[in-house]
């Protein structure tokens, strides 16, 4: 069943509600965010020295029209990040495996839930006119 749909006037309140998302800067608060990521990250971290764990550091890539975040670990044994070993479990060098351990996810969840709920509210918040 096809759908019509009829629109009237003009796109003068919608253009003006964009330019105003555009510009407010909803996701400021992305570097409290990192530094929180990274402490959730260091606290989940299985520890034997804690070098892995002390090894958290994150970055904010802002591109056009796209804003990340990227937690790295600086830990690297053999030219392999010891944290993605931890993670994912790996094989020792007398033929033994070490089982993954899954804290990496539980670990962020939570501060990718703040990061979405902080920028609904500053959306839904706004107070715009639309006459």
């Amino acid at each position: 069943m096809p759908v019509k749909l009829s629109v009237r006037g003009d796109w003068k309140k919608t253009k003006r509600f964009l330019g105003l998302i555009i510009k407010r800067d909803f996701l400021k608060d992305l570097d409290k965010y990192g530094r929180e990521g990274v402490e959730a990250l260091r606290l989940a971290t299985p520890k034997d020295t804690g070098k892995t764990a002390d090894s958290w550091e994150y970055e904010i890539h802002k591109k056009r029209g796209h804003v990340s975040i990227v937690w790295t670990n600086t830990n690297i044994a053999d030219y392999i990040p010891v944290a993605l070993l931890i993670q994912y479990g790996h094989a020792t060098g007398n033929g033994a495996y070490i089982e993954g351990i899954d804290y990496i996810n539980p670990a962020i969840r939570p501060i990718f839930e703040k990061i979405a709920d902080s920028a609904w509210n500053a959306l839904t918040t706004q107070s715009i006119s639309w006459r």
